[in-house]
């Protein structure tokens, strides 16, 4: 009965979350494609002939986002979990850390990437700490290989939640790129510790 009790709340509460209804209304698979939208109006790192990487991508958010804002640019969209179709996305389903994920990803652009997006989370145990640990980990490994792809003058933005792991991560962001920018979109929840990190510039 309490699990029940809980799950019914926790539906009213995304109900009432105006950035869902906004999701719904404007066909966009979830809500965190409104966190891109102001990332992009605050860094604008999304231009026309954009090459872009989406890593964590499904259901799809900012490969939908990032399709709008892209016309004569390539993106690729990777995911462990399937995503339905995207038109012009290209859909990857491996697991990222896979050499042969990798090596697919890098035969897929012509020239370097522009930009490595990362909206990746861990799975939930109900440990905070460990959760926010793991996904501190894959932050860590997008990074490496947002090092490996991406031009000298691109970006790389991923998301982050705020915990012990912090600490090395914004220090090997540091250290990788000439330009490191800690933002909280306003459509994140407010409670949460998920803050992004925007990179730019290979060091």
């Amino acid at each position: 009965m309490k699990k029940n009790k809980i799950s019914k709340n926790w539906l009213n509460k995304k109900h009432r979350d105006p950035f869902f209804r906004q999701s719904r209304i404007q066909g966009y698979r979830s809500r965190s494609a409104f966190k891109l939208l102001e990332m992009n109006n605050k860094f604008k790192f999304l231009k026309q002939n954009t090459h872009l990487l989406d890593l964590g991508s499904s259901p799809g958010g900012w490969s939908q986002v990032a399709r709008k804002k892209i016309s004569k640019g390539k993106i690729l969209a990777v995911d462990i979990k399937s995503m339905e179709k995207i038109d012009k996305v290209f859909f990857l389903k491996g697991y990222l850390f896979d050499p042969f994920t990798y090596e697919k990803i890098n035969n897929y652009f012509e020239k370097k990437a522009d930009v490595v997006l990362s909206d990746m989370a861990a799975n939930t145990t109900g440990n905070k700490n460990l959760d926010t640990y793991k996904t501190g980990e894959l932050c860590l490994k997008a990074m490496d290989l947002a090092q490996k792809i991406l031009h000298q003058d691109g970006v790389f933005l991923t998301k982050v939640f705020m915990g012990s792991i912090f600490p090395e991560i914004q220090e090997k962001a540091s250290k990788c790129f000439k330009k490191v920018v800690k933002y909280k979109p306003l459509s994140s929840r407010q409670e949460s510790k998920e803050i992004y990190i925007y990179c730019k510039q290979i060091s």
